[in-house]
């Protein structure tokens, strides 16, 4: 069924290094909507420096997501891709978010406190607010549907509040929708290789507690074999898997890559070691991740094509949020006037 009167925004963060975690949580997602869904995906830059980056190694990292986009297989044709901050209403609306969302909204989200840590009063004003700045990404292009992870379904709630209280204290219902959630209920989040409950994440010091996109055929068979297991065959159900966290995080990831349920996997396995399993996930990351990193590299030699494919998604997106802002103004009873 087309939903092509649907509108699905999402992002990916240019923190660099981009893994199995990003790919399966979030870009695989992507591929799969653009097909039935008006879709705008944005590398958010204005997010990563919600805390200090490298201005260098920013640029090159947005151009990469970009790249890994295109090799992963979303279509600038059908999609639309750009960066957020070469859309300056991104801001302008959030601003205008800022005044309408209500500190104790704020002062509820949890991972501002888990990102904050015991240092709030030194993170930057950025990191506390950027819940407002994703929902005028969202609203933005009024988008109805959003995929997010557990870890931002709490944000995505917000940007619900937001969107029905700016309809509530205006007038305008209707105005803004109420965006739905999009959960891959078969995709858990990717945990790290050694660590089975922390997620997979570029800041853990160990290489091999990750498998980047970019990462050639060796280093993932190697990744892989020194990934944590257990010192028990493989379990005949999924119950005694869960209480496995390492296991059932490389289940999930076989899972992920595969048309495999995890039961499936588990039937498969069962009562085996696992070095077999081991051999056989490996096989399965290098096919689908060798086609992505040769692409990536193609790419990034071809920095004038990048720079086309954002500079075409710059100007669909501005199109829609130019009018959104301009009705936002409006309702707002900000005065807009031809110089």
């Amino acid at each position: 069924m087309s939903l092509k009167n649907h509108t699905v925004l999402s992002g990916v963060q240019p923190s660099g290094d981009l893994h199995i975690g990003n790919y399966l949580g979030a870009i695989k997602n992507f591929i799969n909507m653009q097909d039935d869904f008006n879709c705008y995906f944005c590398v958010v830059d204005l997010h990563a420096i919600t805390v200090k980056q490298d201005p260098e190694s920013l640029r090159r990292n947005t151009l990469e997501v970009v790249a890994t986009y295109l090799a992963s297989g979303i279509d600038p044709k059908l999609s639309v891709i750009f960066n957020q901050s070469s859309v300056s209403m991104h801001a302008e609306l959030s601003w205008i978010l800022n005044c309408v969302t209500r500190m104790g909204w704020l002062n509820r989200m949890t991972q501002f406190k888990d990102k904050a840590g015991k240092d709030r009063e030194n993170v930057s004003s950025g990191l506390f607010i950027y819940p407002n700045l994703m929902a005028a990404d969202i609203l933005l292009y009024k988008a109805t549907h959003v995929p997010v992870g557990n870890d931002q379904k709490q944000h995505l709630e917000l940007t619900r509040d937001i969107a029905q209280r700016f309809n509530r204290d205006y007038n305008c219902e209707n105005f803004f929708p109420s965006p739905e959630p999009i959960i891959d209920n078969d995709i858990s989040r990717i945990m790290s290789l050694k660590n089975g409950l922390q997620k997979m994440s570029k800041s853990d010091p160990s290489e091999y507690s990750r498998i980047s996109l970019t990462d050639d055929n060796d280093t993932i068979i190697k990744k892989i074999k020194k990934a944590k297991t257990a010192d028990v065959p493989m379990p005949d159900n999924l119950n005694d898997v869960l209480v496995l966290s390492e296991i059932n995080n490389l289940l999930n990831i076989y899972s992920g890559f595969s048309s495999m349920k995890k039961e499936q996997l588990i039937d498969q396995y069962k009562g085996e070691n696992f070095s077999n399993f081991k051999s056989e996930l490996s096989d399965l990351l290098v096919s689908k991740i060798e086609p992505i990193a040769i692409e990536v590299k193609k790419l990034m030699n071809d920095k004038s094509f990048l720079f086309d494919v954002l500079s075409d998604g710059k100007k669909r997106a501005t199109e829609i949020a130019t009018k959104t802002l301009n009705d936002v103004y409006d309702i707002v009873g900000l005065l807009r006037y031809d110089s």
